[in-house]
């Protein structure tokens, strides 16, 4: 387990299954996630299979209360591009329908950052959220990720044609070279 003060990020176990499944399927929050369709629970063990117990591109985590161990989010780093050191940066917190918040998710994301550039060797975390999704917008910012571009209308959602924003922080933003 990767530990902080308030979280740890643990491997996803089969017994998270079920509640990770229904935050991703809750539609307050699946608004904000590249899958719009509901996922049933076969669908669910195929990607617990596949994606994070055997696809090397792939590094996803619980994130747990470190004092409870209960279930709070998930977080990872998927679409690993180990020739040129990059993978998207994924987070959300489904306890409560927090989605982010000001404790949890900043320390989550720290710890998966960390991991990220110190474990893998990374050299550059990127994500895409669509534009109506403010919250994550201004969480990007405050860990130091830039808004690299914006792609136009590529997703319906809200009643709308939204734009995707694309993130990224790269190594020499936390530790620069003097």
């Amino acid at each position: 387990m990767i530990k902080g003060t308030f979280v740890g990020l643990r491997a996803i176990e089969e017994v998270d299954l079920h509640q990770l499944l229904l935050w991703r399927n809750d539609p307050s929050l699946r608004r904000f996630f590249r899958e719009y369709r509901e996922l049933n629970f076969t669908q669910q063990l195929e990607w617990f299979d596949k994606k994070v117990n055997h696809d090397a591109s792939t590094r996803m985590f619980s994130i747990v209360d470190i004092e409870t161990n209960e279930l709070l989010g998930a977080c990872g780093l998927c679409y690993i591009d180990w020739a040129n050191r990059t993978a998207d940066f994924s987070i959300y917190l489904g306890h409560k329908g927090l989605y982010i918040d000001s404790e949890y998710a900043p320390e989550a994301a720290h710890l998966l950052i960390g991991y990220g550039f110190d474990e893998l060797s990374l050299n550059r975390l990127w994500s895409e959220i669509y534009s109506f999704d403010k919250q994550k917008s201004v969480f990007f910012n405050n860990l130091g990720f830039k808004l690299e571009g914006t792609h136009r209308q590529t997703h319906w959602g809200e009643g709308f044609w939204c734009d995707s924003l694309f993130y990224a922080l790269l190594r020499s933003d936390l530790n620069p070279i003097k």
